[in-house]
């Protein structure tokens, strides 16, 4: 990337003080409701995707969001852009309360707060060109920067690692990882502090994922913007993120610097998350053992969430504590300052491998021991 490319008033706004957090959310809940009965429709429960939700992200700062698929991240994503309206809680950027705004009143501010989408073949008009679709933010927010917008838009590109000749070409024309780079341009062209990345690579091919999480580093490294990054895979939130939050059933169950929470987790899913985490070894001793843990079955439905501690029905060492009182996310003995974690049992903090394997599906372990037994 080129140095003449990166925006000086850019670089400046992301440098913030660290006294006040960018952006603050403080009970966040979002419920969607369902709807039934017959002929009249009415409402006979609500899906809770967010319930209770707190987290700080700091100016130019990489905050990762993970968790299994239906625990609530691209919907915490949505709410903290207001593309959804939450139900309770608040959302607050730059001092500022932004959870119920009306858009004229997020208008000052809807510049300043970006979004990178999951699907790159849904999240751009395909009857657009490509220079039509990073230029409609500039249009929408009256921006006419210096050289006029198709030159900004062509220098956009380059920074995002495509040709400049491409402006006029469509989305159909290019591929996945190259249709992601184009969602990448359009998120900067307003000179955002904050842009929420939505697994932006989970739809990539493996081969092109490390390129637009490599793009989105140096991005974020040299422009000073302050990155949410939501993904389910934590090889890639570990290496790009600098705090990470575990999230499980619209909760945060476990939230810290990166090198605390992978080296040193204390919840029990946790543990289990990076028990599933590949890795590669050349040989055996090169690396200790880890421990390995398979949960039993799905996680539960967000209609009706268990009592209590949400792990608790797929939890090793749930006892009748932890469906009689919901554990506070609180610092425990022994963490680093800002390591939260909420249990009441929590797990000591090594990653080693255990005496015996935690395989809590009765189907896999019978599986498994049957392997065994065979000659």
């Amino acid at each position: 990337m080129k140095e003449d490319l990166v925006l000086p008033a850019t670089r400046e706004a992301g440098a913030g003080t660290a006294q006040e957090p960018l952006l603050t959310v403080s009970g966040l809940v979002k419920h969607f409701p369902v709807k039934g009965g017959f002929p009249i429709k009415r409402t006979v429960g609500a899906v809770q995707a967010v319930d209770g939700l707190d987290l700080t992200v700091q100016a130019g700062e990489s905050f990762g969001l993970v968790g299994e698929s239906g625990c609530g991240k691209s919907t915490t994503g949505r709410l903290i852009t207001r593309l959804l309206e939450p139900t309770a809680g608040t959302i607050t950027y730059r001092g500022r309360d932004i959870s119920h705004a009306t858009r004229k009143q997020l208008a000052p501010i809807r510049s300043e707060i970006q979004m990178i989408f999951q699907d790159p073949y849904s999240s751009l008009n395909p009857r657009q060109t490509v220079g039509k679709i990073i230029s409609s933010p500039m249009e929408i927010n009256g921006i006419d920067p210096a050289g006029g917008r198709e030159a900004r838009v062509r220098e956009l590109l380059e920074i995002v690692g495509l040709n400049p000749e491409h402006y006029n070409r469509f989305p159909h024309e290019f591929s996945g990882g190259q249709r992601q780079r184009i969602g990448v341009a359009r998120a900067l062209a307003l000179e955002p502090k904050l842009i929420v990345a939505d697994e932006p690579v989970s739809a990539l091919d493996v081969s092109i994922q490390a390129q637009v999480v490599n793009l989105l580093q140096k991005v974020q490294n040299e422009l000073g913007i302050a990155f949410v990054f939501i993904a389910h895979d934590l090889a890639i939130v570990r290496h790009f993120s600098q705090r990470v939050a575990v999230m499980y059933l619209g909760k945060i169950i476990e939230v810290g610097d990166r090198d605390s929470i992978y080296a040193r987790p204390r919840h029990p899913y946790t543990h289990a998350l990076l028990s599933a985490v590949p890795e590669v070894t050349l040989a055996e001793e090169e690396a200790p053992q880890r421990e390995r843990i398979r949960l039993a079955g799905d996680v539960p439905s967000p209609i009706s969430p268990p009592s209590g501690c949400r792990f608790r029905t797929r939890c090793w060492k749930a006892q009748d504590k932890c469906a009689a009182e919901e554990p506070p996310l609180i610092q425990l003995s022994g963490n680093r300052a800002g390591h939260l974690t909420a249990c009441h049992f929590p797990e000591e903090p090594s990653t080693e491998a255990r005496d015996e394997d935690i395989v809590l599906d009765p189907a896999l372990a019978a599986l498994e021991e049957g392997k065994t037994e065979a000659p």
